[in-house]
């Protein structure tokens, strides 16, 4: 395996060579190893990413990496800054964490040193992945095989943890010199101004040990990528605006602390979002929003996010329109603050012009953590119609929410908030949730509420809830007199109809 990986100055777009005065410089060289004699058996192939230049290393970790049977190679560790809010006096200072990236395939095995010392356990999330450290005192050794993003946990320490996001080998990366290609090698670039628009029938590849200091912008365009395993740095307002787009797709990239929200799509059409890990710590630092958007594929992204991790809204600004045919699939989501599932804020209060969110789909999905002070503001899984807007056709498939430190499991509104809304929304109708587990003892009572006779909740069905192992069922598991919802616990105002609790053989016999 070799990567294209040559010092790059200038930009290619649309076939024509524009420079730009990008600086750039050659932190290193990726190389791949294998284990001697084994690549053609085994396909066991290890690569290694260059320096990050620019981006602040933290040495709280030591991160080793190798095909089975193979030698050792260093993986380089850098600094993330994430949110803690004071509930009392509002203040954010930043909180030091880790993360580290490298390439493979076939199966490899991975140490990962804490270099502080005295660890006493390591936890390597989501639990679901069932991996489970051999501990050599202040080391964890495991294997993987397959491409993973998870999260090292030494003494369930919330931030003084390691990220670690084990990509795939890419395939056919575009090649420095490529038409309708803008190439940024390794080194550090900055566009002018601190912005980058990208035309139509376009790629923006990051190559490996690229560091890109700007705010992208994709508007008006079609048929255009940002890929490759690089990083957007340190934007000064969101790292990427994409509006009024179509077959647009982001892949595998890495965004480290913009000063507001990771990624904002609006009025677009046709989008897939891949294999995004993203950081935030400044106020309003969503993961990804999505506004008046249809058919969009979120896919195996790891969000560690300051706000929202994914939030879905209609109308705001000068944006109109409809969401829906929106895929949310195969992500953990960690929401330092504010919700990791969040639709329906913002829409339309206009009667003569109010939308529609639906047909919205979540599938495969690890909450890894939630805090929000805020009870109107809380949820792993917020639905808030407000504005006009109505919410119905959602689907959660398989959704494992492991313990959190602060907020609700579910909340779903009818809700007209003064703090940003005009109008009430009109309802929220036909949710479906299955296979929705809850392990830990941090949860507030969720809500279920709708406004009033008109503007209510209604068709919502959980089969198989399980919370700490427990079914939840209208049926079975409580004394007779009480609600099915007392078990999560959960509160469900007069306004909610025809609400479910079902075990997995009663909604089959349906």
């Amino acid at each position: 395996m070799t990567s294209p990986l040559s010092r790059r100055t200038t930009l290619q777009a649309a076939g024509a060579l524009a420079v730009a005065g990008l600086a750039s410089s050659v932190a290193g060289t990726a190389h791949a190893a294998t284990a001697a004699g084994e690549e053609a058996s085994t396909g066991d192939i290890v690569a290694i990413h260059p320096a990050l230049p620019s981006v602040p290393v933290n040495n709280a970790f030591t991160v080793k990496v190798r095909p089975v049977g193979g030698s050792w190679q260093r993986v380089g560790v850098y600094l993330a800054k994430l949110a803690l809010i004071d509930p009392v006096t509002g203040q954010n200072p930043a909180r030091n964490s880790s993360w580290a990236s490298f390439d493979f395939s076939g199966t490899v095995e991975v140490e990962v040193t804490y270099n502080p010392g005295s660890a006493e356990k390591f936890r390597i999330r989501p639990d679901s992945y069932g991996i489970k450290p051999e501990m050599l005192g202040d080391t964890a050794r495991f294997t993987l095989d397959r491409p993973r993003n998870i999260v090292v946990q030494v003494d369930d320490k919330i931030f003084d943890c390691l990220h670690l996001f084990a990509n795939p080998i890419e395939q056919n990366p575009p090649a420095e010199g490529d038409k309708k290609v803008m190439y940024f090698g390794p080194g550090f670039h900055t566009p002018p101004n601190g912005e980058l628009k990208v035309p139509s029938n376009t790629t923006v590849y990051l190559a490996p040990g690229a560091v890109l200091q700007a705010h992208v912008s994709i508007e008006g365009a079609e048929n255009s990528r940002i890929i490759g395993r690089g990083v957007i740095y340190n934007s000064k307002w969101g790292a990427m605006f994409v509006r009024k787009c179509e077959n647009v797709t982001i892949d595998g990239i890495t965004i480290l602390n913009p000063r507001y929200e990771n990624i904002r799509v609006a009025e677009c059409r046709n989008l897939t979002i891949k294999n995004l890990r993203a950081f935030s710590r400044e106020g309003w630092g969503d993961g990804i929003q999505l506004y008046c958007s249809e058919n969009v594929t979120i896919d195996g992204c790891f969000l560690r996010t300051s706000d929202d991790c994914i939030a879905l809204y209609t109308h705001r600004w000068d944006f109109y329109g409809d969401t829906r045919n929106i895929t949310v699939k195969n992500c953990s989501l960690w929401a330092d603050v504010a919700h990791p599932i969040n639709m329906a804020v913002h829409g339309n209060p206009d009667p003569a012009a109010h939308e529609v969110l639906e047909n919205l789909n979540f599938t495969n999905i690890d909450i890894l953590d939630h805090r929000e002070p805020q009870v109107n503001a809380q949820g792993c899984i917020a639905i808030n119609a407000a504005d006009g807007n109505l919410v119905r056709d959602v689907r959660f498939d398989n959704i494992r929410v492991e313990d959190f430190r602060w907020g609700q499991l579910v909340h779903m509104r009818v809700v007209n908030n003064p703090r940003w809304n005009k109008a009430s929304g009109r309802g929220i109708e036909n949710v479906y949730i299955k296979d929705l587990s809850y392990n830990g003892k941090n949860a507030d009572t969720s809500i279920i509420a709708g406004t009033d006779a008109e503007r209510t909740v209604k068709d919502i069905t959980f089969e198989n809830l399980r919370v700490n192992d427990r079914v939840i069922a209208d049926s079975t598991g409580k004394p007779r007199w009480y609600l099915a919802s007392d078990g999560v616990p959960m509160f469900v105002n007069e306004h909610v109809q025809n609400l479910r609790f079902l075990t997995t053989t009663e909604a089959a016999a349906l």
